[in-house]
Parts: C-alpha cells; structure tokens; sequence
C-alpha cells in the first residue's frame, strides 16, 4: 500500500470517537528554546513565549502529523510590537522540507498587525499572501487554523477562510503530502525586515513582549516516526474524519471572497513585477 492510501485508511479506521476538549498543553507541546522564557500556565490551559533583548522562545508539538485541521487560539504582543514576529506553522525538516506558515508582523501602536501566509512543497516557498485583520488581535484570543489534506490547505481565522491552496500536481507543482510535519511556534526578533521592511526598529524599552496561546486541537493523522518501518499514521487524536475531505462550500467561498477583497494586501499571485515571465503554474488552479 503506498504511502498516500496507507496514510487515508489510517486515517478512517484509527479516528477516535471522543469529544472534543480543550487540550491539556503539556501533553500537546514542548518548550523548545528560549531558557525559560516560554511557559506553560494554568494546568496546562495557558502557553506564554516572550521575547526580551538576550533571547526569545518556542515551542513544538510533541507529535508529528500526515494531514490534519490544527487549530490554535492565539493573543498577539500587545502595544508597540514592531520588529517582533509571532510564526505559527507546520514544518517538516530538511532541504526539501514542506512547511505551512502564519506569521503575524509586529507593528507601531494603533496600525495594524500584518498576517503573513506561505507554503512550500519540497524546499520551495515563495508564495506569499498578505493580510490585515478585522479586529485587534492583541486585545483577545482568536482561532487561526490549518486545514491539510489530500486536496488543499486552507487557512482560516475565527472559522473565516482566507486563503485556499490548492494541490497542483496535475500541472508540474508539488504539494505537500509524505512528510510529516511538526507544529512549531516561535517569537523572535525580526526588525531587519519585519516592520515595514526593516525601517522601524524593535524598542527594547517595552519588552518583555508576550504572545499568549491556548485552546490547541489537533484533529489528525499522527505519524510514527520512531519506527520508519510502521504505518506513516499509527494512530490520530479525538475527533471526527470529515477534514480528510473538506472543501469549501458555496458559503465558505463567499467568506473566502470576502476577506481577500477587504483584507489582502499582497498576492504573489498578482505581483507581475516580482514574475515578469508569468506567474507559478499553481496561481491559475489558486485563482
């Protein structure tokens, strides 16, 4: 059996019938790096990562996943966060890695964070697009999700899609699809090209900056990568299968149109100077 049909009737046969619940961090994440300036709160309900002049922090989740919807509840650095980056993303390691990236852009008080999104396939990114949001994403926790399977990924925030890719094999692209990924996030000093394209500078005399995160799910299929030998999906967490797939119905397109019409603010897609010789294939299945 190969890869990709061992990884879709792993995924039907080994789904939990479980309710869903707010996940206990502990069991879902690791803090990785930043000595000991990312924490983990409340039982397990709360992570922090901070970032000050000495160092920022992250974290990664302790499994690896082939397809799945993750969904994170995320409150952004408050006040006067230019310079600062808060990357929440799937990745896989190596060369040819795949990786699925929201980065939220730090900004000067009272503009607004940019919502920056990418994928690659096999090494290959430079697919960015841009957005604004329609609320201030420091003054609560909102949902920003990933759904990967087989056929797309779409990005969401608050149930809203905002960015659909699609898989584009049939025309030459390669899409991300045998290598596990893990969830990774990380707050760190980016103001060479973060803010404004470098020109404001971090103002270390407000850090200690704090992204705050909870309410983590991850519906999926978890890889087993201690026995290389095994089921690339050994086993998935609680929940039911129908994200393995999920599309956008006329509703969710609509929403979809939505936001990208009110809130992109950059499409590789559309950038003619950045491809003068034409777009990536993929933009035309993208549209």
């Amino acid at each position: 059996m190969n890869n990709f049909f061992c990884v879709i009737f792993c995924c039907l046969v080994v789904f939990s019938a479980a309710a869903l619940a707010a996940s206990n961090l502990n069991q879902e994440v690791d803090v990785t790096w930043g000595d000991g300036r990312g924490k983990i709160l409340n039982n397990g309900e709360l992570l922090t990562l901070s970032l000050d002049q000495t160092s920022g922090s992250g974290f990664q989740s302790k499994n690896e996943y082939l397809f799945g919807k993750i969904d994170m509840q995320l409150k952004l650095v408050q006040g006067n966060s230019a310079g600062t980056v808060t990357a929440y993303y799937l990745s896989s390691q190596g060369t040819t890695h795949d990786e699925i990236d929201f980065e939220f852009l730090g900004n000067l008080s009272g503009d607004p964070y940019i919502l920056h999104t990418n994928v690659f396939s096999q090494g290959k990114g430079n697919r960015e697009q841009q957005f604004y949001l329609w609320f201030d994403p420091t003054a609560d926790f909102h949902t920003y999700s990933i759904l990967w399977n087989p056929q797309r990924i779409i990005f969401s925030v608050d149930g809203t899609p905002i960015r659909e890719f699609k898989n584009a094999e049939s025309v030459g692209v390669a899409y991300p699809k045998n290598q596990p990924m893990r969830i990774y996030s990380s707050l760190w000093n980016a103001d060479d090209w973060a803010t404004r394209g470098g020109l404001v500078k971090t103002d270390w005399t407000k850090a200690p900056f704090t992204a705050s995160y909870r309410n983590f799910n991850a519906n999926a299929c978890i890889s087993s990568s201690s026995s290389p030998s095994s089921s690339p999906c050994s086993s998935t967490s609680q929940g039911d299968n129908a994200w393995l797939t999920e599309e956008l119905d006329a509703t969710r397109q609509e929403r979809l149109k939505w936001a990208q019409k009110n809130y992109m603010i950059y499409n590789y897609c559309a950038d003619s100077k950045r491809f003068p010789q034409g777009f990536p294939k993929e933009c035309a299945l993208n549209a």
